[in-house]
């Protein structure tokens, strides 16, 4: 499979930015199946957008709004458009997106899309590309769960990708595909064909507090009790810092972890992000899933850990495409975590110039920063492979 990525700063007049990523694209081949994605700045008009690329290219396209873009070429891109086109003779995409999701039809929504992109594809899924949506009300449906449903309609592929982003208004994020742009929806993309994709996730916790609990009463997103205590009464007491509402901006440098158990008794751990304080009810509301049962610590990290486990990502992944020599790895698709781009501050281009730095030879890169991240992780017993959703990771895949 080749790739290629181009990027444009220009969102006001779109066709002047598809000319842009055309001629950027001039001399790139394109085989017999291809896929583009895109990701936008939130104010791009993207159906119009794609109204004007589609006019030469006659294949699929999903993607979804971004607060940042990387490239192998540029590093740190800021705003504007990104556009990575795969391309391939012996592999096969189809692609789809949902409806808007709610808590209550979000399951058989996410099934009938997979199946039905899946059968049009009619080969073994080797690949999940996928772009959902973060919560921002009580009917939205969590991006653990999003990923869940996925992860069960396909029989356990693998799926990388993340949750949109947007300048942190939270009411501009979407996702696309070909001229849809849907608010709390679900786009994939399915992978045929020859192709082993690897990957790597990083969260950069190099320490971690005398802080430890089990999460004794829980609800998805949200934790009531640890331990005996409520979740504000035991931080409080652990002298965490309890009196606002919300608190996201507070807890950037110290991001919980949580251990989950897998359904066969496999752990993974995870870090979750902490939004909000319910005061009303002495609540934690967190930006991924925390299940009862599940223990749960505090992680200390610093800029510098941010930008070295970007260093440590891209060498895990070098010595994986290593290990697998009948295969030639030509991209890199990456994600990072919105909260990893505020805890850089005056520091922003770190993570891209990083990422152009030491991409490998010959290989193209995408990426973005979302609001969460979809990527296998290894279990701590087995090795197995399970999707999960992270925050505060840098994750990256290879194909």
């Amino acid at each position: 499979m080749d790739s290629r990525v181009a990027y444009t700063d220009e969102i006001d007049d779109l066709n002047e930015a598809v000319q842009e990523i055309y001629s950027q694209l001039a001399d790139f081949e394109l085989k017999t199946n291809s896929l583009a994605i895109v990701f936008a700045e939130e104010d791009t008009d993207y159906p119009e957008f794609y109204k004007l690329l589609s006019r030469k290219w006659k294949f699929p396209i999903i993607g979804c709004t971004a607060l940042s873009m990387i490239t192998g070429g540029l590093g740190y891109c800021g705003t504007g458009i990104s556009v990575m086109v795969l391309t391939a003779d012996d592999c096969r995409f189809e692609a789809d997106i949902t409806d808007p999701l709610a808590t209550e039809n979000y399951e058989g929504a996410i099934r009938n899309v997979y199946e039905k992109a899946a059968n049009r594809l009619g080969d073994e899924v080797k690949l999940i590309i996928s772009f959902g949506m973060l919560v921002t009300s009580a009917d939205n449906v969590p991006g653990d769960e999003l990923l869940r449903t996925l992860d069960v309609a396909s029989g356990h592929k693998p799926i990388f990708g993340g949750l949109a982003s947007d300048g942190f208004t939270y009411t501009g994020t979407r996702v696309f595909f070909n001229d849809r742009a849907v608010e709390n929806g679900l786009t994939m993309a399915l992978v045929s064909g020859n192709i082993k994709p690897v990957w790597v996730c990083r969260n950069s916790i190099e320490n971690k507090a005398n802080f430890s609990y089990q999460i004794t009463k829980s609800d998805k997103n949200r934790v009531y009790k640890l331990g005996n205590g409520s979740f504000i009464e035991t931080m409080r007491r652990a002298q965490f810092q309890v009196d606002k509402t919300d608190v996201m901006g507070d807890y950037l440098l110290s991001p919980f972890v949580v251990t989950i158990t897998q359904p066969d008794g496999e752990s993974v751990e995870v870090a979750r992000n902490l939004s909000i304080l319910d005061h009303s009810d002495e609540s934690g509301i967190f930006l991924g899933g925390m299940p009862e049962g599940s223990y749960l610590g505090i992680g200390y990290i610093s800029r510098d850990d941010v930008q070295k486990s970007i260093l440590t990502a891209i060498n895990s992944l070098s010595d994986s495409i290593k290990n697998e020599p009948k295969y030639e790895y030509k991209t890199i698709l990456c994600m990072t975590c919105a909260a990893r781009f505020l805890a850089l501050a005056s520091n922003l281009k770190a993570e891209g110039d990083m990422c152009k730095e030491h991409l490998p030879a010959g290989f193209s890169l995408m990426g973005m920063y979302a609001y969460g991240e979809f990527c296998p992780l290894k279990g701590s017993k087995t090795g197995a492979d399970y999707n999960t959703f992270h925050n505060f990771t840098f994750a990256a895949l290879a194909f």
